[in-house]
This record gives C-alpha cells, structure tokens and sequence, in this order.
C-alpha cells in the first residue's frame, strides 16, 4: 500500500491530505481548492462581502494550525464548517446588523453585483427585507442551522455535524425556525 504523499494531492480523500500536510504543508491547498469556494459562497451571505475573505482565510488558517485535532473520524468539510461557524459566531452583532439593514432598505448588503437567476431576484425583491427582518429575529444557533442549509447547502447530518448537535434536534430546530420564516412571508394566493 503506498503512502497518502506518494500520491497526487488531487487523488486523496480529505483525511489523507491532512495526515500528508505533516510532511508537505503545500498540500493543505488542496484542502482550500476544494472547499473554500462553497465556504466562501456561504460566509458571504452571512457576514457579507467585505469579512468573507477574511473569515474564509482564517478558517484555513485555523484548521492549518489544528489540524493535530482532525481525528479523520467527521468528515473534513464538516469539522471545517465547524471551524468557519465559530468564527461567525464571533461576528454575530454583524450579521444582524446587515439583516436589519437589508429589512430597512431592501438593498441586500451581500449582493456583490454578479448576475443571478431572474427568478431569484424577484423573489429576494418581492420578500427579501421581511426575510431578512425576520432572520434577524432569529437566535444565532437557529440561524446558523438554516443558513447552513439553505445557503450552504449542507445535509442535515452534516449541520448536526457542524453545530455539534443531535441529528434530531437540527430537524426539529430547521422545522420550527421554517414555520417561523413562512409565519414573516406573505402568503402565495393558491386559490387560482
């Protein structure tokens, strides 16, 4: 059996390129190229535009720095997303902040100007500033729980993963958090 670094970085599962990052450090990129787009994707809508480099970088960083604490027995991503939640945490005030502001204006502070779908836009312009009024109403573990789902697109085992919590306890929290959020929308007329 050959060694994970005898092995193109590209070819390793998450664990092996941890484990070869002891011996080569470069290959900790690897890591970056696969995850950070996602990751960043997901900070932005959270923190916006101006921290999500800086929440991303220090993230990597983290995890460069503790990679001793990896035990290959999560998956990677989660325990990066991990990482990447305790950092927003630290920038809560921020995020509510900006979801207040959003409600306010209408004007999403997250945008950075890259054409979306259509449909997304109208939606986000018919409902984005009561949406945002209410994401601000949220506790910070109930809206991590769904923006972890709905703007990072994770799986609820990989929440649970990331937000250290029974699996059970994420469904029941993304379900009564979603009851709340329909609750703040105004409700499509199906009488058509």
């Amino acid at each position: 059996m050959s060694r994970p670094a005898e092995r193109p970085a590209e070819r390793l599962d998450d664990a092996e390129i941890v484990a070869a990052s002891w011996d080569d450090p470069e290959a900790f990129g690897e890591l970056f190229r696969r995850h950070a787009p996602r990751l960043h994707a997901y900070v932005k809508r959270r923190l916006g535009v101006t921290l999500a480099d800086d929440v991303v970088a220090e993230t990597f960083a983290t995890a460069f720095r503790r990679r001793d604490r990896f035990d290959g027995r999560a998956e990677f991503a989660a325990w990066l997303w991990g990482i990447a939640s305790n950092l927003i945490a630290r920038h809560h005030r921020q995020e509510t902040r900006m979801f207040r502001a959003f409600a306010r204006t209408g004007v999403d502070p997250a945008e950075d100007g890259v054409a979306e779908r259509v449909s997304d836009r109208v939606l986000a312009a018919a409902h984005g500033p009561r949406l945002a009024k209410a994401l601000a109403s949220l506790s910070a573990q109930d809206r991590g729980a769904i923006l972890l789902l709905a703007w990072g697109e994770l799986s609820y085992a990989e929440i649970a993963a990331v937000l250290e919590l029974p699996l059970g306890t994420v469904k029941a929290k993304i379900h009564r958090t979603r009851t709340k959020l329909r609750k703040a929308l105004p409700r499509e007329d199906n009488d058509g």
